[in-house]
């Protein structure tokens, strides 16, 4: 048996290259915790803090459900707007964005309005628009209409660009406008994906609702920061509740439209 057949029976043979590739990244990975300064006895100090601050939180305090029902139904008039905005612009971006339906005079920008859009976390954007139209949740609303293009025209412009060009091309060979093209050929063959993708967004849209109010954008983020800064923690326990109550419930109804949609 010669030697070379004997190398080709190796199932897995060695990789000097990426065993050197694993050393580095252990060693890196190592330096980097001590440059952090992330150790085991913070870690056990923040166990006994993260209990006593659960402590302080135990019981919740249902005394303000006023103000915390009010903020709740400004948390949802913030997704609900911002969703209905968001999705509805994502569809005319995301279609020009796919590259084999569309020239390239009209990808490239569009998949730059996508790609500014989702170039920043929703904070940062709700700072910018705190800013500029000021304090309350018509910055909310923006930042989530900016979120949701840069999230549903992405998925959405990939989702065309999988699809079979079979249908396209019988219904340009029959002399079809443009526009039939879309409903009859590229319509079907998406529309299921992109109902998952809007019902998600709608998800995600109730989360961040409830994040960007934290830098005065509107909902119960405001709230939220309010109580743990003046370390009304039995409060902060109950928007808590209230913000997981309400992203369960999201969560209860996007099931229920997807349900009706594929039925």
């Amino acid at each position: 048996m010669s030697a070379h057949s004997q190398t080709l029976r190796k199932p897995f043979p060695a990789n000097n290259l990426a065993r050197l590739g694993w050393v580095a990244l252990a060693v890196y990975t190592i330096y980097a915790l001590s440059a952090l300064d992330i150790t085991w006895d913070r870690f056990v100090m923040g166990l006994g803090n993260g209990a006593e601050f659960l402590g302080e939180m135990i019981p919740p305090n249902f005394e303000r459900w006023k103000l915390l029902v009010e903020n709740l139904i400004e948390t949802v008039e913030i997704a609900i707007i911002a969703s209905a905005f968001g999705i509805t612009l994502s569809l005319p971006i995301g279609l020009m964005s796919a590259r084999n339906l569309m020239p390239a005079w009209a990808t490239w920008p569009a998949r730059t309005v996508i790609c500014v859009c989702r170039s920043f976390h929703p904070v940062i954007f709700a700072i910018l628009f705190v800013k500029a139209v000021g304090f309350g949740p018509m910055a909310g609303i923006l930042t989530l209409i900016f979120a949701s293009i840069g999230f549903i025209g992405k998925l959405f412009a990939e989702a065309i660009e999988e699809i079979s060009l079979k249908p396209v091309e019988a219904c340009k060979a029959a002399g079809a406008p443009f526009l039939s093209v879309l409903i009859y050929a590229v319509l079907p063959q998406v529309l299921n994906r992109f109902i998952g993708f809007a019902t998600y967004q709608f998800d995600a849209n109730m989360r961040n609702s409830t994040m960007v109010g934290i830098v005065g954008a509107g909902g119960i983020g405001g709230t939220l920061f309010a109580a743990f800064q003046r370390f009304d923690y039995d409060f902060l326990c109950t928007i808590l509740l209230s913000i997981i109550g309400l992203i369960m419930i999201s969560e209860y109804l996007a099931v229920k439209v997807k349900a009706v949609f594929n039925d």
